[in-house]
C-alpha cells in the first residue's frame, strides 16, 4: 500500500488509446482554448487593479514577469503533454514520475485551482453582465446575498460541457473572436489617447502598506513571512507580478485534453505555447494602453478599461469593452469547466475517487457525472462567497501544481530516458528548476491568509486520500 507507487508510461498511453473520449480537436481548437480560458478576468479587471493598488504604470512590467514564469512553466507542460498525452495532465505526470501521493496532492490541487476560479469569473460575468442590461445589483451583484447570475451561467455552460467536447470548442472559438476583437479594439483607439505623463514616474515610489492603507481606506495586508506588504517600487512590482500570474492560469487545461486531440504529439506544444503568447502580448499592450490613458491613482477598479475610455468622451467603446467582457468571461468559464471535468474523470479512473466519476457518457462521449459534481459544488460556492475571498487562492493552487509539473521533468528524463519526446524542454533540468524556483518566488508574494487557507484545503485532500483513496486505488486492487 505505498503511497509512492507509480502507473508506467505505457499503461497511461495504452488507456488514453482504449478511452471512449473523441479525439475531435486540432492545434488552432486547442489555441482557441487557452485564449479562452487565459483571457479574461486579468484583462479586464486585475490590469486596472493591481495598477492602482501595487505597481502604478510598471503593471506592464508585472504582466511581463508573469508571462516569463508562465513560459517556463509551458515549456516544462508541452515535454510532459507530448510524451504522455492524457486526460488529467500534471496529475497523471506525477502519478507517472513522482508517485500516488503526490499525483493525489497535485490533482486535490487543480480542482481547487478551477474550481475556485470558475467560481472567481462566474461572479465577476454576473457583476458585468448587470451593468451591461440594468440589471438588479440584489440579484446579479457582488454584493448579492445569492448570486443568481453566477449559478445560471454556470448551469447553462454545464449543458454545452456534457453534450460534447466539440460544442464546447464551438462556442469557445466565437466567444474568443469576440474577445479578441475588444482587444485590438482597445489597443488601436487607446493608442490615440495616450499621455506620457501619466507613465511618470513609470514605477512609482514605495510607500509602506500601513501608511498607504490610511489614504486607499484598506486593510493593511500582511506577506507570507508576516511582513507588511509593500505598494509601488520594485516590491509592489512584484507583488503584482505574483497576482496577476492568476491572468495566466489556465493554459495548463489545455494538457487535459490530450485524449480528445487528433494529434496530440504535436498539437498540444502548439496550443500550449501558441496561446500563452498571443495572450502575453495582449496584456501587456493592454495594461501599457491603460495607464498611460488614465493616472494610474485615478484608475477604476470596477471596470477600469470602460471607465478609461469613458473619460475620454468614448461611451460607445465602453459598451463594447462591457460586451468583450462578457463574452471573454463566458470562454473562460467554458474551458474551466470542462477541466473540472477531465480532472475528476481521471482520478476517478485511478480509483482515488469513485470510480462512476471516471465513466464516459455513452452518447456524448464526455465525463458527464464529474462536470456535474463539480458545477453544482462551485455554482454553491459562487452563489455566496465574495470574489476577494477566492481569487488569491487560484494562484496559489496554479503555482504549485507548475512547480511538480517542472520537477517531473527532469525525473521522467531520468527514469525513462526511451521515452518518445516530440517536444523537449532545451536546457533541461536547466530550465525545469529556474521555472520551480521562479513559482515558488511568486508564491511567496502572496499574502499569509492565502498560505493558511491553502493548507487547510491541503490538509483535508489528504485526509481524504488517506481513508479512501489509498484504499481504493486501482494499484491498491492490482499491485501488478
Amino acid at each position: 500500500m505505498s503511497v509512492m507507487r507509480t502507473i508506467p508510461v505505457e499503461h497511461i498511453l495504452k488507456r488514453g488509446e482504449d478511452a471512449n473520449l473523441r479525439r475531435t480537436l486540432r492545434g488552432r481548437d486547442l489555441v482557441g482554448f487557452g485564449v479562452g480560458i487565459i483571457i479574461g478576468t486579468g484583462i479586464f479587471t486585475l490590469a486596472g487593479v493591481e495598477a492602482k493598488e501595487h505597481a502604478g504604470p510598471a503593471v506592464t512590467l508585472s504582466f511581463v514577469i508573469g508571462a516569463v514564469v508562465a513560459a517556463l512553466a509551458a515549456l516544462c507542460y508541452a515535454e510532459l503533454a507530448s510524451s504522455v498525452p492524457t486526460a488529467g495532465s500534471a496529475y497523471t505526470y506525477a502519478f507517472a514520475t513522482l508517485g500516488e501521493i503526490f499525483a493525489w496532492i497535485i490533482g486535490w490541487d487543480l480542482l481547487l485551482e478551477f474550481g475556485l476560479g470558475l467560481a472567481v469569473v462566474s461572479r465577476s460575468w454576473s457583476g458585468y453582465l448587470a451593468n451591461l442590461l440594468g440589471l438588479p445589483q440584489e440579484l446579479f451583484g457582488e454584493d448579492a446575498t445569492i448570486n443568481i447570475g453566477a449559478v445560471l451561467i454556470i448551469g447553462l455552460l454545464t449543458v454545452v460541457a456534457v453534450v460534447g467536447i466539440r460544442e464546447s470548442s464551438r462556442l469557445t472559438n466565437v466567444l474568443v473572436a469576440v474577445k479578441l476583437a475588444v482587444c485590438v479594439l482597445i489597443i488601436a483607439v487607446g493608442l490615440f489617447f495616450i499621455d506620457v505623463a501619466n507613465l511618470v514616474p513609470f514605477v512609482p515610489p514605495s510607500v509602506p502598506a500601513a501608511e498607504d492603507a490610511s489614504v486607499l481606506n484598506q486593510p493593511v495586508v500582511e506577506g507570507v513571512l508576516g511582513m507588511p506588504a509593500t505598494l509601488f517600487g520594485v516590491g509592489g512590482m512584484l507583488t503584482a507580478a505574483a497576482i496577476v500570474f492568476f491572468a495566466y492560469t489556465g493554459f495548463e487545461a489545455l494538457a487535459n485534453l490530450g485524449e480528445e486531440t487528433k494529434n496530440p504529439r504535436r498539437d498540444l506544444p502548439i496550443g500550449l505555447l501558441g496561446a500563452l503568447a498571443v495572450c502575453a502580448l495582449l496584456y501587456i499592450a493592454v495594461s501599457f494602453v491603460l495607464t498611460a490613458m488614465v493616472p494610474y491613482d485615478q484608475i477604476d477598479t470596477g471596470a477600469p478599461l470602460a471607465a478609461a475610455f469613458q473619460s475620454v468622451g468614448l461611451p460607445w467603446v465602453a459598451a463594447l469593452i462591457s460586451l468583450g467582457a462578457v463574452t471573454g468571461l463566458t470562454s473562460v468559464m467554458m474551458v474551466e469547466l470542462v477541466t473540472i471535468g477531465r480532472i475528476g474523470f481521471a482520478m476517478g479512473r485511478d480509483g482515488l475517487l469513485p470510480t462512476p466519476i471516471g465513466t464516459v457518457h455513452p452518447r456524448f462521449g464526455t465525463p458527464h457525472r464529474m462536470t456535474i459534481i463539480g458545477a453544482v459544488v462551485v455554482a454553491l460556492i459562487a452563489a455566496t462567497t465574495p470574489i476577494s475571498e477566492l481569487a488569491d487562492m487560484v494562484s496559489i493552487g496554479a503555482l504549485s501544481a507548475m512547480i511538480i509539473v517542472a520537477i517531473a521533468v527532469p525525473v521522467l528524463r531520468r527514469t525513462r530516458p526511451d521515452l518518445e519526446r516530440p517536444f523537449r524542454v532545451p536546457f533541461s533540468p536547466v530550465v525545469p528548476i529556474l521555472a520551480a524556483v521562479a513559482c515558488f518566488y511568486l508564491m511567496l508574494n502572496l499574502e499569509l491568509i492565502s498560505w493558511l487557507r491553502f493548507a487547510v484545503w491541503l490538509a483535508i485532500g489528504l485526509l481524504i486520500y488517506l481513508f479512501y483513496g489509498r484504499r481504493h486505488s486501482h494499484l491498491a486492487r492490482r499491485p501488478g
